[in-house]
């Protein structure tokens, strides 16, 4: 069972600031090549990902500012924190014990 409310929550509402945020600009889509390997590959604002060798420009060498903490319309509610992790190791984690061969009845 679901304790939110069902109401979609609208974006800038809430008790973040007084004052409506101007909008911010629509990100461009931009294409070049990866440095790496060559491979045609896409992004927002001149920052770049490449998907088959793993390349990753820098984000200063994009084409706009990033927007603020407080420009991120997704950003949530002052005051609300992640929920907390239950402590102890995974079962299946990277710390998780696995047998050693030979070490066992």
């Amino acid at each position: 069972m679901n304790r939110r409310s069902s109401r979609a929550r609208r974006p800038g509402a809430g008790p973040r600031s007084a004052a409506p945020l101007p909008p911010l600009p629509q990100p461009e889509l931009t294409e070049a090549e990866c440095r790496r390997c060559g491979t045609l590959i896409a992004g927002l604002d001149g920052r770049y990902a490449c998907g088959v060798c793993g390349w990753v420009n820098d984000h200063s060498e994009g084409h706009r500012r990033l927007p603020r903490a407080d420009e991120d319309p997704d950003r949530p509610a002052t005051g609300r924190r992640r929920p907390a992790q239950r402590p102890g190791p995974a079962a299946d984690g990277p710390g998780a014990a696995s047998p050693q061969p030979g070490t066992g009845p």
